[in-house]
């Protein structure tokens, strides 16, 4: 977090600390007993397997196609799914309404438990009440803190993306920016809007949202490029994914701009960006560990009775900054997949 803000550092940090506390004591606590060998998680981990009766779990996300950041996610599911004996089925849409119909057909499957991501939750608030009265578990990650309650949700996993923004926006002034242009990749998103959101509210300078299409990244090139090239007084390129992030480095190349970068979320290849100094940090929010806790406290929930928050707080997984101070412990684990 931002040394700028103590007082918001001192209520994240100690959930944080929890949500990774927690991981660590679900692995030991539902190893199967007798002694077994342990078997390989999905990231090649050591970790015992459940010996409970296999359950089957639906992970419904608003992943768009070729998104690797939901790549990340999916593998801390797997590894959750391979250790507790869960069945896991994967489906993802962009559109908000398919989404619900990929939400219908886990009820209709009768799944043991939804994990479900809500960066339209409107149009899903009809289809979480359906799988509530058919008495199926939903859990929420990602995106949807301020919304998860609102829709009857059990629990939530990921970071308040309000919060996050305004750790980047503090951040800004401490780097001196005067002018920065946030880049949204998806026109909707409550929570890609609430982190352009946040940036304002704190960034004591000017900015700017600009709307690209995320699918289609030639196109994502050249509309930063033309912004840049358009306005030399831009000296922060905010992206709200890795892969932006990395595309806006060609793009301040092509224009000729002086603009430093930054981004929210990781990948391996960022990781690199920020080690070579192209990008100058990112916020990270654990989407491995979002995907894991999620799938775990279905199978808590299911086996056990337990669950995370007290039904009333989000486990946040974020926000924290990644910059050049801190890359090198981090860049091991982006190259496995797992930050």
């Amino acid at each position: 977090m931002d040394s700028s803000s103590p007082s918001r550092s001192s209520r994240i940090a100690p959930v944080v600390a929890m949500a990774a506390a927690v991981a660590l004591t679900l692995a030991g606590c539902s190893s199967s007993s007798g002694g077994k060998k342990s078997e390989e998680s999905a990231d090649g981990a050591s970790a015992g397997k459940a010996s409970t009766p296999q359950m089957t779990v639906a992970l419904v996300t608003h992943q768009s196609p070729g998104d690797t950041f939901w790549d990340i996610v999916r593998k801390g599911a797997e590894a959750a799914a391979a250790k507790d004996n869960v069945k896991l089925v994967y489906s993802a849409d962009p559109n908000a309404g398919n989404q619900a119909n990929l939400i219908q057909n886990a009820i209709d499957q009768k799944v043991d438990g939804i994990a479900v991501t809500l960066a339209k939750p409107d149009a899903l608030k009809d289809v979480i009440a359906k799988a509530k009265t058919a008495k199926i578990p939903v859990v929420g990650l990602n995106s949807g803190v301020s919304e998860w309650k609102n829709l009857g949700l059990m629990e939530f996993f990921g970071q308040d993306e309000t919060v996050a923004g305004e750790a980047l926006g503090n951040r800004l002034n401490s780097e001196g920016a005067k002018k920065a242009v946030c880049v949204i990749q998806e026109q909707g998103n409550i929570g890609l809007t609430q982190r352009c959101a946040g940036v304002k509210k704190t960034f004591s300078g000017t900015t700017e949202t600009l709307y690209v299409n995320g699918t289609d990244m030639p196109s994502v090139k050249s509309t930063i490029t033309a912004k840049l090239s358009q306005d030399k007084a831009i000296d922060y390129v905010v992206t709200l994914g890795a892969p932006f992030a990395l595309t806006s480095v060609q793009s301040k190349a092509d224009a000729g701009s002086k603009a430093k970068i930054a981004t929210f979320d990781l990948n391996k290849d960022l990781t690199s960006a920020i080690d070579k100094g192209t990008i100058e940090f990112a916020v990270d929010q654990q989407p491995y560990l979002q995907g894991y806790l999620a799938v775990d406290s279905l199978w808590l929930y299911k086996n056990n009775g337990n669950y995370m928050g007290g039904g009333e707080q989000p486990v946040l997984t974020g926000p924290a900054f990644v910059d050049k101070t801190n890359v090198d412990a981090v860049a091991s684990f982006a190259a496995k997949g797992t930050r």
